[in-house]
């Protein structure tokens, strides 16, 4: 996954009211009530049927490092679905997103100005609108590209131009090299 929309992820399950599922045998379990059978879940973690069975009655207990990590994936994926589309509900149409970044920002605008790209540390409320956008093109299977050109044009909006009150002529923010990203909702 990408680096936007593992923020956007962490920042979703930030809402959740019940931690995920720690043991192997019970992250197991989980995904095979989810899944409806261990089949599935086998095909989905690449190892043999009668190995998710061997979790699923704690025979195995500590899974190695990679098949851990899919696990883990897996499970933080499908948990609490309602929490999760509730919070990005609530993001989309009434509270918006704040975006923490530390990233070389710079804009394309008429001669004159002060256009030279540096680092920046923002921390920037994104209005409803944005935070739809966002989560929608992140459902619709957008590369990150995608998600930074979203990130940038409302940087451009809400930040540079302040809801259109300054920087009115500002054509094009660019969005390079980030250093640190983090999404809150």
């Amino acid at each position: 996954m990408s680096m936007f929309g593992e923020g956007l992820e962490a920042a979703v399950q930030k809402a959740f009211t019940r931690p995920a599922p720690r043991t192997a045998g019970a992250q197991m379990r989980y995904l095979v009530r989810q899944m409806k059978g261990t089949r599935a879940v086998a095909q989905t973690l690449r190892v043999s049927q009668r190995t998710v069975e061997r979790y699923v009655k704690d025979q195995i207990r500590k899974p190695r490092p990679d098949l851990a990590a899919r696990l883990e994936r897996e499970v933080r994926k499908r948990w609490q679905p309602r929490i999760r589309a509730m919070a990005r509900q609530r993001a989309a149409t009434t509270d918006g997103i704040v975006i923490d970044t530390r990233a070389r920002m710079g804009y394309t605008a008429p001669i004159g100005s002060t256009d030279q790209d540096r680092v920046r540390h923002l921390t920037v409320a994104l209005p409803p609108r944005y935070a739809a956008r966002l989560f929608d093109a992140q459902e619709a299977g957008a590369a990150d590209q995608q998600l930074q050109q979203i990130a940038a044009e409302a940087l451009k909006e809400v930040y540079f131009q302040d809801g259109g009150r300054r920087a009115g002529s500002l054509e094009e923010v660019r969005f390079t090299d980030i250093e640190h990203l983090e999404f809150e909702l």
